[in-house]
This record gives C-alpha cells, structure tokens and sequence, in this order.
C-alpha cells in the first residue's frame, strides 16, 4: 500500500497537465472574453428585437468554433495533455449546460418575457454565470489543494448526481416555487409591467425594479444549482485553474444562443438526461479511483464524446419514429423567433400578474377595436 501512495505522489504532478500561467495570460483571457461580451451586445444585439432561428444557429455556430479555435491555442501553447483537458472540459461543461437551457426556456415563458427583452435578461444572466462559475472553481481548486480526501467527496457527490439526473424523465419545473422567486419578491420593490429591457426604473421618484430583474435573479439562482455539478465534474479531467476557467467561461458563452435554438425543443432529446448521468457518473468514479488508475485523458474524451453522441442521436431517432405515427414534423422555418416568444399566455393561471399585464391590457383593447369596427 505505502508503494502505491509513493508511485501516485511521485506521478501526481503528470496525471493532470500543470503549467504556471503568467499574468499576462489570465488578463488576455479576460480581455478576449470583454471583448467577445461588448461585441455581441453593443454591436450584434445593439436594438432590441426577437431572434430568429436563423439567427440563433449562425451566432451558436460561431461561439462553437470560437471555443474549440481555443482548444487549439493550448494545443499549441502547453501541448497535446492541457489541449486534450480543454477540451474534455468543454464538452463536459457543454453537455450540461443543456438542461440549462431548458430550464432558462420554462423560466422566461413563465414571466412572459417579451421576445425582444430575452437577450438581455440572459447577457447579464451569463455574465453573473461567469463571475459566479471563476468563484466556485477557485474555491473548488484550493479545497483539492489543501484537503486531500474532499476528492473523494467530489467523487462520490457525482455518482450520486449521476443516478439521480439518469433516473430524471422530464419533471417539470415550476418557478413560482422557487424559494429565491418568493424572497425577491418579499424584499425587492418591483413594478407590475416591463419597462422596455431596463431593469430598473423610476416610479413617481421611486427607484423600482422591473419584472425582468426578478428574472434576472432566477436564471443567476438556477445558474449556482448547475455549477455545484459542473464544476467538480470538469474538475475530474483537470487541476489546471486556467483551463477549467476557460473551458468553462467559452462553453457558457454561447448559452444565449442555444438558448434561442433548443428552448423549445426539451422533448426531443429523451434521452439526453441519461447520458448526462452516464457522464457524471463516469468523471465520479474516475474521481474515486485517481490513485489507483489514471485514465487517459484521450480515453475520457473519447467516452464523452460516444455517451453523448449515442444519447443524442438515440433521441432523433426515437422522435422521428414517434412522429412517423402522426403528423410529420416540420423543421423550424429560418426566420421564425423562439417558441417562447408568443406574448399569448393561454393559461392565466400559469403566470404572475406582472407578466400578464401588458398582454391582457392589449388583448382588451385589441377587443374594443374589433367591436368599433363591428359597429
């Protein structure tokens, strides 16, 4: 036993790629991803307006092969093992943040969120998610640091997380239970209308929040629920401060615009949730057996990438067939804005006063005209 302990300390610093990173190299990273957030909101997204699906898929494109351009960078700069982390730690993080996706969809139809308002309401989301995500990976890295066995817990909490994501069908979500929503609400004076994308404005003199801060402050609270599972899971692949913060931070970048592509599409990946706990579960028993047997991180990389392939390509398959049954689905039109974007809410009771107001307030205008023009 005390032979093993020995070979894994003395081998300790090759399991994981380990590199000291210049300061100059973390305020690059941070610029670049200043510069990449200003573009997108000061110049892509300058005026508020709906996003198509066309739209949506180009911009989720580009944030895609901006965050595997930089899977290329650390190939070049620290070499094939902090390359092949990167990107372990991408498509970890990428996978995840999915259900993400789909929890941020149910959310915004929930408070009714006008189309044109999403976007906005979801830049600051990310940009919290980024601040929020370099806390809990720093605060993970200096734990492994200091308490050797917090690994194991680590470990042990994804295995866990792993069977109970597995085991998750399609639950429903329902955000007037969140205990963040009600506390808002409770201390947080807000308006009952949408006041353009602001979040807060000016009441007789009063300083007031909007409704679309209080989705703000959801989505932020989700966001920490998601990155208790991410975060240890990447740090099952690598130690590296630098690549965990940028695997991470280039994986959650794009999730405005798969937002716009996949919100209204959480029924077609079926089995998606299974491979996601397929995932976790593997990262946690590669946690648990670090002293044992260091697996490759081409061989983690190559069990991402066939979970994930498997689970979603499994799920297109059993859509369609279930599809061939009735009526054939019909792909999204290019221009056509995200599911979620109808202002209609059908049901009253599926949605706060703040969020119907605006809506019910035309619908009882758009009744008097109708009736003036009848007459």
């Amino acid at each position: 036993m005390n032979v093993l302990l020995a070979a894994a300390a003395e081998t300790g610093g090759a399991r994981f790629a380990d590199f000291d990173v210049p300061l100059w190299a973390w305020a690059a990273l941070l610029a670049f991803i200043a510069v990449l957030l200003l573009v997108d909101l000061l110049l892509v997204h300058r005026k508020p307006h709906a996003i198509s699906f066309k739209e949506a898929s180009i911009e989720a494109t580009i944030w895609i092969v901006i965050g595997l351009a930089f899977a290329l960078v650390m190939f070049w700069w620290q070499g094939g093992d902090a390359g092949g982390e990167y990107l372990a730690g991408y498509l970890i993080e990428k996978s995840l943040s999915v259900d993400n996706v789909f929890v941020w969809a149910v959310i915004l139809s929930y408070f009714a969120v006008p189309p044109q308002y999403q976007f906005r309401v979801l830049f600051w989301g990310i940009f919290g998610a980024l601040v929020m995500r370099a806390l809990f990976i720093f605060a993970g890295v200096t734990l492994i640091e200091r308490i050797d066995w917090i690994f194991y817990v680590f470990g042990a909490f994804l295995v866990y997380t792993g069977i109970k994501i597995s085991r998750h069908s399609g639950a429903e979500v329902h955000p007037e239970q969140n205990p963040v929503l009600k506390l808002a609400r409770k201390l947080v004076p807000s308006t009952h209308d949408y006041h353009g994308q602001q979040l807060f404005t000016r009441v007789n003199g009063k300083l007031l929040a909007t409704p679309l801060f209080i989705v703000l402050i959801l989505i932020e609270a989700t966001d920490v629920v998601f990155a208790v599972d991410s975060v240890p899971a990447i740090l099952a692949v690598t130690r590296e401060p630098f690549i965990v913060f940028s695997s991470n931070a280039f994986a959650i970048l794009g999730l405005r615009a798969l937002y716009f592509v996949l919100g209204g599409m959480a029924g077609k990946f079926r089995y998606l949730n299974v491979g996601l706990g397929v995932i976790l579960g593997f990262v946690g028993v590669k946690m648990l057996l670090a002293d044992v047997y260091h697996l490759p991180i081409w061989v983690s990389l190559l069990v991402i990438g066939m979970v994930l392939g498997v689970a979603i390509g499994s799920s297109i398959v059993v859509d369609r067939r279930m599809h061939g049954e009735g009526p054939a689905y019909e792909a999204p039109h290019p221009d056509e804005i995200h599911p979620s974007a109808d202002p209609d809410v059908s049901d009253p009771s599926t949605a706060p006063a703040e969020a119907l107001r605006p809506y019910l307030d035309r619908d009882i205008a758009a009744e008097e005209r109708r009736k003036h023009e009848n007459d």
